[in-house]
């Protein structure tokens, strides 16, 4: 079932998320909502909190970046009560954007290499170590579930800049072609 996604001033959007456990209800279902959902928006990847769950759930697809790294064809993952343990690297600088926040984009720094700690679907505990694009999408939805948006990541200056765009946003006066729900909509 494709879910909405919710928009940039949803409280929900910043708050830490929760740990689950392995009992957490229908969590094989909401995953496999969260892909197709994810599938539908175009996405390479989608955090719980996106869906209005302020839980430590975010699945990544990172194929469509096979063109620049061909390790990543097939590289579909889901990350459970996840926790980065190291950023390392040179910083790196790419344009980025987010289904809750559509239509804006911009260049974000992030280290190019990190580690991460995490359980996937069947609640096997995982360590990974990844570079570029895999690290980059898992930071970001990594960021979700830590209450950060990429826009808390630009300067104060460029944010300022993007206020009346990201409040049209909340307001639902932007163009998508997805499902979304907006905080500050009104009929």
């Amino acid at each position: 079932m494709i879910l909405p996604i919710v928009a940039y001033g949803t409280p929900v959007l910043k708050q830490k998320a929760s740990d689950i456990t392995t009992d957490y209800p229908e969590l094989q279902q909401l995953i496999g909502n969260m892909f197709e959902t994810m599938y539908n928006a175009s996405g390479v990847g989608l955090a719980a909190p996106q869906i209005g769950l302020s839980i430590r759930l975010f699945i990544i697809d990172a194929s469509p970046f096979a063109d620049e790294e061909p390790e990543l064809k097939g590289m579909k993952k889901v990350f459970i009560n996840a926790h980065i343990e190291e950023e390392n690297g040179e910083n790196w600088s790419v344009n980025e954007g987010c289904l809750s926040i559509p239509g804006i984009r911009e260049d974000i720094t992030r280290k190019r290499e990190i580690k991460i700690r995490y359980c996937d679907e069947h609640f096997e505990e995982h360590e990974l170590v990844c570079t570029g694009y895999l690290a980059r999408i898992i930071q970001h939805e990594y960021d979700h579930i830590e209450g950060k948006l990429f826009t808390d990541r630009i300067s104060p200056l460029r944010k300022t800049l993007l206020t009346s765009k990201l409040n049209n946003i909340s307001k639902g006066s932007v163009k998508v072609d997805y499902r979304m729900k907006f905080p500050n909509f009104k009929r």
